[in-house]
């Protein structure tokens, strides 16, 4: 019978590297807040009470949790003054009174740890204590790994109070447990602060496991325990994640033609056979439909995409829109609380605002729906089989039927019926000779 499993994730750092007011682990990677990431991995291995340790932003760190997961198993903790990791992880303690248990240790700005990792250190053998090691090019700044001859764990020595040997280990800790509750209150009892800091390292904690019935490594890359700091280290993440979400794509079918250059937000929906070409953004709830195209350096924000529909190049589909199947969006066109129909083609330079497209529908280059007024926002809707000259103005609200044709140049102020043809243009007037006469006034040649 399987163990009870509990989370605590540590998030109540200011992050005063990222420079900003911003709390750190609300800072985004493809389209999730850091905090986010370690989160739904524990609520992936079923962790349940799940508690999070806030403290600087914490009201709004644990708002943006909430929007993103109800209550549910989700409990938060305040840590109101930094006195260290094993000050951070007691701030829970009150929290998961009465649990029994393993618990599984997390930071809120490790966003890159993978569900197979944290299988396997949950898979390690019984015991007080299981925690991740890793080999990192360059270890500074981590705690480093001590063995004893027989290779087991003995302790961790944070890189501050290391030696000159100790700073050569290339073993680090990346931080990361899978410890039994009654242990790890115990333990934490017992951990002091004689350290270059004077703080309270929960990495104490592993030297009295190794000592009360052993503390079992669990290897992992480098790169997925990696801890944000920075902005850079921000971005770093970002290509890192990017490079895993396009491969996942590529490996289900999808074509994405350059991956490094191609930003897509976790959650994104992509059906087998589209390709997505380079420079395209796509985020948050984005769909895509089988055999869609993307074309170069579009925008997709919250957008569903037809079957077979191809947008761009240089479009931006903003939130609410939902093309059909083999809709044409093309260059410079943008859409926003826009449906358009099966087969419906707005190809160049076009604003679609709050419109109700039907299916066949032809809108010409440089159409504008008007729907703003200044305080309210209106509707459009052009019926099945509706052409739209060039240079259109559509000022909502307004309904063209099925059928109707609306000329080139015109603003289109009232409904129009089905099969009607709407114009709205200043006569054309013609002055002969009006251009020899300017040239013979200016001296100039005729052509």
């Amino acid at each position: 019978m399987e163990r009870p499993l509990s989370a605590i994730v540590l998030a109540a750092g200011k992050g005063t590297r990222m420079k900003g007011e911003r709390p750190k682990v609300l800072h985004e990677l493809a389209g999730r807040p850091l905090v986010d990431f370690p989160v739904r991995l524990a609520l992936g291995v079923a962790a349940d009470p799940l508690v999070v340790v806030v403290g600087h932003g914490a009201e709004a760190v644990e708002s943006t949790l909430r929007g993103l997961h109800g209550e549910g198993p989700l409990r938060f903790a305040r840590q109101l003054e930094q006195r260290g990791t094993a000050h951070a992880v007691l701030a829970a303690k009150e929290q998961l009174a009465g649990f029994e248990g393993q618990i599984l240790v997390l930071y809120g700005d490790v966003p890159l740890l993978r569900r197979e990792t944290i299988d396997r250190l949950l898979a390690a053998p019984a015991g007080p204590l299981a925690l991740l090691t890793a080999r990192p090019e360059r270890p500074t700044g981590y705690g480093r790994i001590l063995r004893d001859a027989e290779g087991r764990v003995v302790r961790i020595v944070e890189e501050r109070d290391c030696g000159p040997r100790e700073r050569e280990i290339g073993e680090v800790n990346a931080g990361i447990y899978r410890v039994e509750a009654r242990f790890l209150w115990s333990a934490l009892a017992r951990v002091g602060s004689e350290n270059a800091q004077g703080e309270l390292y929960l990495t104490d904690v592993v030297a009295l496991a190794a000592r009360e019935g052993g503390a079992f490594a669990v290897a992992a890359e480098a790169d997925e325990v990696a801890g944000v700091n920075d902005r850079y280290e921000l971005a770093l993440a970002a290509a890192r994640l990017r490079r895993e979400i396009n491969r996942g794509h590529c490996l289900a079918g999808v074509t994405v033609v350059d991956p490094e250059n191609t930003y897509v937000d976790v959650g994104v929906e992509i059906g087998q056979g589209a390709v997505v070409e380079p420079g395209c953004v796509l985020t948050g709830a984005t769909r895509i439909g089988e055999g869609a195209r993307i074309r170069a350096h579009s925008v997709l924000e919250d957008a569903v995409v037809g079957e077979g529909a191809i947008v761009g190049p240089f479009a931006r589909l903003r939130p609410g829109t939902l093309l059909g199947r083999g809709v044409h969006v093309g260059n410079f066109v943008e859409t926003k609380n826009a449906r358009l129909g099966e087969g419906t083609k707005a190809n160049h330079l076009t604003y679609l605002g709050d419109a109700e497209i039907g299916a066949g529908v032809n809108v010409g280059a440089g159409t504008i729906t008007c729907n703003y007024d200044g305080v309210q926002k209106h509707k459009t809707v052009l019926g099945d089989g509706v052409f739209v000259g060039s240079d259109s103005q559509l000022v909502a609200p307004v309904t063209v039927g099925k059928g109707a044709y609306v000329g080139a140049g015109s603003t289109i102020t009232k409904d129009v019926p089905e099969d009607a043809l709407a114009l709205s243009r200043a006569p054309q007037k013609l002055v002969l000779g009006w251009a020899g006469r300017r040239r013979l006034s200016r001296g100039q040649k005729k052509p």
